[in-house]
């Protein structure tokens, strides 16, 4: 890459952040806590590797979490080695109803690595409404923070979350928080309105994990490919999201340092990024109205009720989301993914798929809990079609992303 990294103002934070951001879940050893001699060395000189291509590329926003397994501690044996003041170093610790066992896990993060302060310190994983109010309330995590950041500990304060646009938007309707990271991709639209609240406060606005949960778009569909030429579907995802001003960086999870090509490569078409995706977008909205109608492609989430407000907590507004994409643009191998995870991986992602209704009665119930939806006489007959196209093995979380 010739020119320099793009970046973006982040929020009231006024960090230039680059649109690319290097997320540490991907390149550590495994997933839980291991020792330090059992780290592989070829495993380390992979991960120190990365983040120095990442360096090298002006993607100095280095993110991982307590929850990464060892990736804290391998990049403590990393980065005090590099210029700090160059930089943005984002950690993330879970929200705790004990505020002081908040504190011990972040002085671990703290420890492994090896760091005097972080830029940015995430509650990580507010994904529902109780999770918000133990960082918020009166006595809660947020006052740790608080006094960290007093301490100069930490520079700013924000959350990732998997939590639904409602809960995302309160959340940022506090204005406690000074960023957040969350989804947003072209296969999920569902959170604009809380990039919209985030806006108004002015936070940052970091999208977490845009290619896997984006579609798996690292091994495409032949269909994905054909619709987005000449971009790759990876590309077309980055562009569609950057040529949204409220967004401002893209995380990578880079496993070695060629995993950030493909994103870099779309960089070229940085300045003329409208021009460049209307006709792809155009082709991927006409797929999708041929198979479902421009109605359901425009509106389908309209009055659809929450998981937990439906029997059996089944959570149709997921369902039909990875179906609408994987029947239309064949990301069946996805969807598969996210909907055999519905059930197995608690508050990350809430609600169950359908094979939790055993019988007709069921069926007849859940469909009377969707008759405020425009869509109502055609919705059983998808979710139907659904559970037919993506059920399968059941999934499990690999972390907390």
């Amino acid at each position: 890459m010739n020119n320099p990294m793009p970046t973006r103002r982040f929020g009231r934070t006024e960090l230039q952040m680059p649109v690319f951001s290097c997320g540490g879940m991907r390149f550590q050893q495994g997933w839980g806590d291991s020792e330090p001699e059992k780290i592989e060395k070829a495993n380390q000189e992979r991960l120190e590797a990365t983040v120095h291509r990442a360096l090298q590329l002006g993607i100095n926003h280095i993110e991982t979490a307590r929850g990464y397994g060892p990736s804290e501690m391998q990049l403590g044996w990393v980065l005090p080695q590099l210029p700090r003041e160059k930089m943005i170093v984002q950690t993330k610790v879970s929200p705790n109803q004990d505020p002081k066992e908040f504190l011990q896990n972040f002085e671990k993060s703290m420890g492994h690595l090896k760091l005097d302060y972080v830029d940015l310190l995430s509650f990580h994983g507010v994904n529902n409404a109780e999770l918000l109010d133990q960082v918020v309330l009166r006595g809660g995590c947020l006052e740790i923070a608080r006094r960290l950041q007093k301490e100069g500990r930490v520079r700013f304060v924000g959350f990732s979350t998997h939590a639904s646009n409602a809960v995302i938007t309160r959340a940022n309707a506090t204005g406690e928080f000074d960023y957040l990271n969350l989804h947003y991709y072209f296969v999920n639209e569902l959170n604009w309105g809380a990039i919209e609240e985030a806006t108004r406060q002015d936070m940052g606005v970091f999208i977490i994990s845009p290619t896997d949960k984006g579609g798996m778009l690292q091994s495409p569909p032949e269909k994905m490919k054909e619709l987005c030429a000449p971009l790759t579907p990876m590309a077309f995802n980055d562009l569609w999201c950057l040529n949204k001003p409220e967004i401002h960086t893209l995380s990578i999870g880079a496993a070695r340092p060629s995993d950030f090509d493909e994103h870099v490569e779309a960089l070229q078409f940085y300045d003329s990024i409208p021009t460049t995706i209307a006709s792809i977008e155009a082709r991927l909205r006409e797929e999708m109205k041929k198979n479902f109608g421009e109605e359901w492609v425009s509106n389908w989430p309209h009055a659809l009720p929450e998981h937990y407000e439906l029997p059996n907590d089944v959570n149709v507004r997921e369902i039909l989301r990875v179906f609408t994409y994987a029947k239309s643009l064949d990301l069946v191998e996805w969807a598969k993914g996210r909907y055999n995870l519905l059930g197995n991986a608690g508050h990350w992602f809430p609600g169950q798929n359908l094979k939790v209704l055993e019988n007709e009665e069921q069926w007849a119930l859940l469909s009377q809990k969707l008759k405020g939806s425009p869509f109502a006489a055609q919705i059983p007959a998808y979710l139907h079609e659904a559970h037919e196209m993506l059920k399968g093995e059941e999934k499990q979380r690999q972390s907390q992303e």
